[in-house]
């Protein structure tokens, strides 16, 4: 058997990224420093890319005021010092939780406000305590804006998935804007996904939250002054799902174990329970920087059942080689296809 070929993980590049970005937001960058850096982002595309995604993040701070800058360097390299000690993905959980402590340092500014820009890189998971009481968990490659302010408290899935523990205030609503819906709820528990077309699936796991159409586009952050052109849709319960990709918005009922499969990737597991092998491949491919071509429509149609871990991808292509006629092809670009057995 050949040797396996492990590819540079997305969430490497990413430390790498979140590493450039606070060394060239220096007053002082060297030309070493910068030709280094143009270097890096020549190796990959995978790494312009990166910087793109990191670069917005952290421009979302710019609103904030400048008397935090000082601070928020500061807190980087603070956060870059630590970083050794603590294995592979550290780095970047450093720079995630600074981002978020950065900006929660400012609270008030905006007459009472907490603002702050969660992230998470591809195969990470990541749980945050508002300063409300919430709890927020991250999935897979997601950014999250934050608005608490004393009269409502505002969330901002600007990409992924999260799952969201609201801390139960009816003085202050809690509404979630994601794609073209709103999700609203008082005190509750529920997961919004935004897909890459913009519609939202939403599942409740406890409590009772209302999915509104949003009419017009999400408005930018400086200009958040009320959540206007909505129109409520359904109102959801525990144990119900929706997706606004479906014409009428039908509300779906869910069991206790399909629940229990729709949360796992907070255990850090997904769970297939029939699904074709090309829409299985489609989820776990959002776990990782791997490419997975399905090369046949017949093994695509082949139906998957298991639990596997989000960060072992290689566990899931053995079990498929194990359970199902297919065969796992590796090429010297380092795409990987799944091929019916000869």
């Amino acid at each position: 058997m050949s040797e396996i070929v492990r590819l540079r993980t997305r969430a490497e590049i990413d430390e790498e990224a979140a590493a450039w970005t606070w060394r060239l937001d220096s007053a002082d960058v060297s030309a070493i420093d910068q030709r280094a850096f143009d270097a890096w982002v020549r190796q990959d595309p995978r790494h312009r890319r990166a910087m793109d995604e990191m670069s917005k993040a952290w421009k979302s701070l710019d609103g904030l005021a400048e008397a935090t800058r000082g601070e928020k360097i500061a807190a980087f390299t603070d956060a870059a010092e630590l970083a050794p000690t603590h294995g592979r993905h550290s780095w970047w959980y450093a720079v995630a939780a600074t981002i978020a402590l950065a900006i929660a340092g400012a609270a008030w500014l905006r007459q009472g406000s907490e603002v702050q820009v969660l992230a998470t890189a591809v195969g990470q998971q990541r749980n945050v305590t508002l300063i409300d009481g919430s709890v927020v968990t991250l999935n897979t490659n997601t950014i999250l804006e934050t608005d608490l302010t004393r009269r409502v408290r505002q969330l901002y899935l600007r990409k992924g998935e999260a799952h969201f523990q609201v801390a139960h205030d009816r003085s202050r609503p809690f509404l979630v804007h994601a794609g073209d819906a709103v999700v609203r709820a008082v005190g509750t528990e529920f997961e919004v996904r935004l897909r890459t077309d913009q519609h939202v699936d939403v599942v409740v796991n406890e409590g009772r939250v209302e999915v509104q159409a949003q009419t017009v586009p999400q408005q930018a952050p400086d200009e958040r002054s009320r959540p206007a052109g909505l129109t409520t849709v359904r109102a959801l319960n525990a144990g119900e799902q929706l997706s606004t990709a479906s014409a009428d918005y039908a509300i779906v009922p869910v069991s206790q174990q399909q629940l229990s499969s729709e949360l796992a990737w907070r255990e850090g597991a997904i769970i297939f329970d029939g699904q074709p092998l090309s829409q299985a491949v489609s989820e776990i491919e959002r776990y990782t920087d791997a490419r997975i071509v399905v090369s046949d429509p017949r093994v695509a149609a082949l139906r998957v059942g298991g639990r596997f871990r989000t960060d072992d991808v290689q566990g899931f292509l053995d079990g498929l080689q194990a359970a199902l006629p297919v065969t796992i092809r590796r090429t010297a670009d380092g795409l990987m296809y799944v091929d019916p057995r000869r």
